[in-house]
């Protein structure tokens, strides 16, 4: 009897730290169920969503121009002096256009960014759905897409509540609204308002990641089980952010790093962003109290099905043993047969 083979060192590691073997089962869900595929759709969705916003974006500052002629006025002074020439008049036109066209503008704009936040969310929904392992049956179209427009506007409101958030942790910005309200300057604030803004910051988006993992699935979890997975999510976020804005601030001095460097940042940014939710969901979903036991199939029918061959007799050994079974068995009762009978009285 061959003995079983001795675990590997990978095997023993995994025994012997449990982070590391929670670590390879979350990545092993996130590789089964394709989650690059995912993170690349939801990233398209997201530049994709962009220019529909931009154009909401400037009809409603056509808005606030038309409405302000006064303000409207200065900022034409500041082109014909920032620019002369021909092309300082042509950007005036094109301002003045844009406004007169706000309305078909900002029209077009929510149309398309409806269109396309719904692309965005659906593909979120079903990237998270499918990292927490959820087989969510095909539901009435209209029913999916009135919930999902539901949860984009929920979503939209906690992205503009996170922002607001982590422009009220700018130390400058903190800075402002004590002085506003009458704290005076003190020595060292700087560095503390800065940790103040770090923790802020940090706090807001494990809070954000937190409700996206739970709540955005087709069906929603446990937000007790998401609570780690968020705060994974949120610490490796706020290093991201850290190393997107020296990427930023090295690539914009160049005319090609002032033209492209944007906009690859703000690809790699939703990409990145995209594939730590996705793999946070897996982590929380991989965690030892949301495993599940995987379902045993039913055993197939049972088939009975009959052999028949052709009957080919006894053997040889077979026959030999009959015949000495028969010749002894005939010299048995030939002797009592012979045998002699005594006198009767």
């Amino acid at each position: 009897m061959s003995e079983p083979a001795e675990p590997g060192r990978l095997d023993r590691l995994r025994a012997r730290h449990h982070w590391l073997d929670h670590a390879i089962r979350a990545g092993g869900r996130y590789q089964n169920v394709k989650g690059d595929f995912y993170a690349a759709g939801i990233t398209y969705f997201t530049i994709f969503a962009l220019f529909p916003l931009l154009m909401v974006g400037f009809a409603a500052g056509g808005f606030v121009l038309a409405s302000q002629p006064h303000l409207l006025t200065d900022i034409e002074n500041r082109i014909r002096a920032t620019v002369s020439g021909d092309f300082g008049q042509q950007l005036i036109g094109l301002m003045d256009s844009a406004i007169e066209s706000r309305t078909s503008v900002g029209v077009i704009g929510l149309a398309t960014a409806a269109w396309a936040g719904l692309g965005w969310i659906a593909n979120l929904r079903e990237a998270l759905s499918q990292m927490w392992d959820q087989r969510i049956e095909e539901q009435n179209f209209v029913r999916t897409k009135l919930s999902d427009l539901l949860v984009l506007l929920s979503v939209f409101v906690a992205i503009i509540v996170t922002i607001a958030l982590s422009a009220l942790a700018d130390p400058s910005l903190m800075t402002k609204v004590l002085e506003w309200i009458g704290v005076p300057h003190i020595t060292g604030l700087g560095g503390v308002l800065r940790i103040v803004s770090l923790v802020m910051s940090w706090a807001v988006s494990w809070l954000l990641f937190s409700w996206m993992i739970a709540r955005l699935p087709r069906e929603s979890v446990s937000f007790r089980s998401s609570v780690r997975a968020g705060l994974m999510a949120a610490v490796a976020f706020e290093i991201f952010k850290l190393v997107g804005s020296i990427y930023l601030r090295s690539v914009v001095h160049g005319p090609a790093g002032a033209t492209f460097g944007p906009v690859l940042g703000l690809m790699v940014f939703a990409y990145i962003t995209a594939r730590l939710v996705l793999f946070a969901t897996a982590w929380a979903a991989t965690s030892k109290d949301n495993l599940r036991p995987a379902p045993v199939a039913a055993p197939g029918p049972a088939v009975i099905s009959p052999r028949v061959g052709p009957d080919e007799g006894l053997s040889t050994r077979q026959a030999v043993a009959a015949m000495a079974v028969g010749a002894v068995g005939a010299l048995g009762v030939s002797r009592l047969w012979r045998r002699p009978r005594g006198p009767r009285d």
